[in-house]
């Protein structure tokens, strides 16, 4: 027969290993959801730096097809900018 005692042991150790699972499986969750929060934060900022770059590639790109307005006149209608 179990004692009193033996069956509080048993009672306090499932306890225990129940909340130890517990907890663990809560950070588990935790950690996954600060990486993939982590991770949609850098793609974030690397989509600030690629709106970045072709915006200044866009005005790159203007000042390259800017002309003279001088030579502008000598070009065809169509052609002026």
């Amino acid at each position: 027969m179990v004692g009193r005692l033996e069956r509080n042991k048993d009672l306090l150790q499932v306890a225990v290993e129940n909340t130890a699972t517990r907890v663990g499986s809560i950070a588990s969750i935790i950690t996954t959801a600060v990486a993939d929060v982590a991770r949609e934060i850098g793609e974030l900022v690397t989509d600030g730096f690629e709106m970045r770059d072709a915006a200044r590639a866009a005005r790159h790109a203007e000042v390259e097809r800017a002309v003279d307005p001088v030579e502008q006149e000598k070009l065809p209608d169509d052609e002026q900018h």
